[in-house]
């Protein structure tokens, strides 16, 4: 199993770099550079910059050299934690404008994982055990609405339901107006507070689909010959369900999670834009547009280099949960 851990982090790397490589080319496919974009805003209010400080500007971020050379002056200090110098927030280190949002967003996609587990396999484990009543058809239906809805409206109809129905005075965000003032404790429940929103816009989707999962999987399972065996060893109901039978028809789902990451890292990036988060998302979304390649050609390699050692975990946990598979 370490061999195989080892093996899989080694692979790991030139993957990473082939990532580095291919975002660095999706940030330059537009027109022109972050000097471009940022001549023309300035234009576009009224302002004014000399050719001679654009110039200054370009040699300094490196923009006057060839693309090949901009990709190693930024790539090369990513082995000392080094990420570069944000262009659109003048001589700001990258990992200092980030470093709160990823630290929001990391716990606010973990509370999102969290969240959609517990429900989703709690509802395919009911609708499994009682197939073909009112209630599975019910829950199958809301299933298929709640696959269909996409995340962003979902966010909008939280914010219209939150304002029209329970008179919210703001929203959006994760910490109220003033809340640098609140002792800690208070930091953390109106955080708790604000949470879900996101959550649930954020968590919805991904819950049918495993819920659907879970239910499917499970009803095969529990028409196993070892599990009528069980039954007829005179083993109380619940044991056989949650010992026997959950524990393998778990296994597409901690499969899933690996690869569900990338849809809630999705969708939480639109909904954390129009629900104004704190989180990583706004700042993607404005570095992208302002074409801020140390910004976000950084943000979009965190975020991949996340995605496969959450897919090595999942693979980890695989084999903790079900002791038939091994890899060599």
């Amino acid at each position: 199993m370490l061999a195989y851990i080892i093996r899989r982090i080694l692979y790991m790397i030139p993957t990473v770099i082939l990532i580095s490589i291919i975002c660095f080319i999706i940030i330059q496919l537009p027109p022109g550079d972050y000097m471009t974009t940022y001549t023309a805003r300035l234009r576009s209010v009224g302002g004014e910059v000399s050719q001679e400080a654009i110039e200054n500007l370009r040699i300094h971020y490196g923009l006057d050299q060839p693309l090949y050379k901009q990709y190693f002056l930024w790539i090369s200090g990513f082995p000392r934690g080094d990420f570069g110098i944000a262009m659109s927030i003048i001589d700001t280190p990258v990992l200092q404008i980030i470093g709160r949002g990823f630290l929001l967003t990391f716990i606010l996609l973990l509370i999102t994982l969290i969240f959609t587990l517990v429900v989703a396999i709690s509802i395919g484990v009911y609708s499994a055990t009682h197939k073909y009543t009112i209630i599975d058809h019910l829950l199958s239906f809301l299933a298929f609405i709640g696959m269909a809805i996409p995340p962003f409206l979902l966010a909008l109809g939280l914010m219209f339901i939150s304002v029209f129905y329970f008179n919210a005075q703001s929203i959006g965000g994760l910490f109220s107006p003033g809340y640098e003032s609140f002792p800690w404790w208070g930091k953390i429940f109106d955080f708790i507070k604000h949470l879900p929103m996101p959550v649930i816009a954020i968590g919805i989707a991904n819950i049918a689909i495993m819920m659907r999962i879970m239910r499917g999987n499970l009803m095969d399972i529990l028409a196993c010959q070892y599990i009528q065996t069980a039954r007829a060893k005179g083993l109380k109901e619940v044991t056989v369900i949650y010992k026997h039978a959950v524990r393998i028809a778990i296994n597409p789902i901690i499969s899933r999670v690996g690869m569900s990451l990338p849809e809630i890292v999705a969708a939480s990036m639109v909904v954390e834009i129009l629900l104004n988060l704190p989180t990583i998302g706004p700042i993607f979304y404005r570095s992208l547009i302002m074409q801020d390649m140390y910004l976000a050609g950084t943000i979009l390699l965190i975020i991949s280099v996340v995605l496969l050692l959450s897919n090595l975990v999942a693979d980890i946990l695989l084999v903790w949960t079900d002791p038939r598979i091994c890899y060599d």
